[in-house]
């Protein structure tokens, strides 16, 4: 295995002007003190770590829903999709993804299609893990339609630290599963609203990795998976 692949990670674009501030930042502090200046390149490196973006071996089945977001699932209820997704007023399954400040931030699509909405919303900024998160924050929402004709809703949602959502897709792009759609700047949420009769093939407390972990099956619809900790 190339160590050098480990721990030289790609870094996404959006993050270049970060570490250049930091690393400067860290320059100026060494002539005030030099144990500043170890600081500063200790952020300028988790600067980097934050912004890092590995190459993700993408699953190639059309029917399968993959987690836009590396983090912790933290929730998984039925609730009525936001009005503007264009998903119906029917309650849905909606599979969260925390993300935390040392998750990779790039978002990924969980489908291949084309996307149909896009809708930004501005709002609070409290802890993304809360479930309020969903309606109170700000957010970006976006819904992708297969080429079978299923539709899936992604919400992007700021968090506690994060204030700046980016997304790279217009209303008509079309995108394959794993394509890097957008990215959330220092800590935040995603959310994944799957079609009515699909259950999710993850469980609460589960690690995600985005481009990667199995969701859900649009193909094979199963009981819910239920997971304990040990």
């Amino acid at each position: 295995m190339n160590m050098l692949k480990i721990v030289a990670v790609p870094m996404h674009k959006e993050g270049r002007k970060f570490v250049a501030i930091f690393a400067a930042i860290s320059v100026g502090l060494f002539f005030l003190w030099e144990p500043l200046f170890w600081l500063g390149c200790g952020v300028t490196v988790w600067c980097y770590y934050f912004f890092r973006d590995p190459v993700r071996i993408i699953p190639q089945d059309p029917n399968l829903v993959i987690s836009p977001a590396d983090g912790i699932v933290s929730l998984i209820e039925d609730v009525v999709p936001p009005a503007d997704l264009d998903l119906g007023d029917a309650a849905l399954t909606r599979v969260s993804v925390f993300m935390n400040v040392f998750n990779c931030h790039v978002n990924r699509a969980p489908v291949a299609g084309t996307v149909t909405q896009i809708v930004y919303h501005h709002g609070k900024f409290v802890n993304a893990s809360l479930d309020k998160a969903s309606e109170h924050n700000e957010r970006n929402g976006l819904s992708i339609e297969t080429t079978s004709g299923a539709r899936i809703g992604v919400v992007q949602i700021a968090g506690l630290v994060a204030r700046r959502i980016v997304c790279f897709v217009k209303v008509g792009d079309p995108v394959g599963a794993g394509y890097r759609f957008g990215l959330i700047r220092f800590g935040s949420r995603l959310d994944i609203y799957l079609p009515a009769g699909v259950s999710p093939l993850v469980a609460v407390g589960q690690t995600a990795v985005a481009g990667e972990t199995i969701l859900a099956d649009l193909a094979a619809p199963q009981k819910q998976r239920i997971g304990v900790a040990e």
